[in-house]
């Protein structure tokens, strides 16, 4: 299973997970609690459940790069460009915007 940590304007907002059943994103308790905490995007509103989708959440997959820079980065990383979660924890660290995925090594 790979992980990586989401941070929103540098704070660890959540985890999101890949498995065998698909993807997992679960808020941070910590960051649920904090009352400047604003949810990472509109179609994942904060909450204790985790969500879970058989496809990586179209909002992590929409950070991921597209055409000639997607393109650069499969043949320099050598990164399977149906990976989308493989992508996402080599190309996602510092996007453009409030969002930053770190991988978390097992």
């Amino acid at each position: 299973m790979r992980q990586a940590q989401v941070f929103y304007k540098n704070n660890l907002a959540g985890i999101i997970a890949e498995n065998d059943e698909g993807y997992t994103f679960q808020y941070d308790e910590n960051y649920l609690k904090s009352e400047n905490s604003k949810p990472v995007s509109l179609t994942l509103p904060m909450q204790n459940q985790a969500f879970e989708s058989r496809t990586l959440f179209p909002f992590f997959d929409g950070l991921i790069p597209e055409g000639w820079l997607l393109n650069i980065a499969v043949k320099n990383w050598k990164i399977n460009q149906n990976d989308r979660f493989g992508l996402l924890l080599a190309l996602c660290k510092d996007c453009i915007g409030c969002v930053s995925i770190i991988s978390k090594e097992n």
